[in-house]
């Protein structure tokens, strides 16, 4: 159901369907993708990092993360695009976690899990002071 709301980039008040940004905000990222699209199709330029796109085209940095995550920028085609780790900031390509971090996070899982284990089971038990 459509709904009123404040454009997320420009804060103009629009009738929202899907999208968090108003019409004509929908048109500058759609056009901003062009550019960076046309800019990276070319045989020369496939094999551009962020920072190369983003100083030949002007288009903001994060708009070009955001588009990699989404996969509208696929990363098979352009190896060297991707995005910043959640938690250590190395580049990525898929997830939100690399893989560093993410077999770290399992390791501390594992180790909570099983310190839980350890710990007295206290369930059903009733002290009183």
């Amino acid at each position: 159901m459509a709904e009123l709301e404040n454009c997320k980039e420009c804060g103009k008040l629009y009738v929202r369907v899907t999208s968090p940004y108003c019409p004509n905000c929908l048109k500058k990222q759609d056009e901003m993708f062009e550019t960076v699209y046309r800019f990276i199709r070319k045989q020369e330029n496939r094999m551009s990092t962020v920072p190369q796109v983003h100083e030949a085209t002007g288009v903001a940095i994060d708009w070009i993360y955001q588009w990699i995550r989404e996969g509208r920028l696929q990363t098979t085609l352009f190896q060297n695009l991707g995005y910043p780790c959640k938690s250590c900031g190395r580049l990525i390509q898929t997830g939100s976690l690399c893989d560093h971090c993410l077999k770290d996070l399992e390791r501390d899982m594992e180790r909570a899990h099983i310190e839980s284990k350890k710990a007295p089971n206290l369930k059903g038990k009733t002290y009183h002071t």
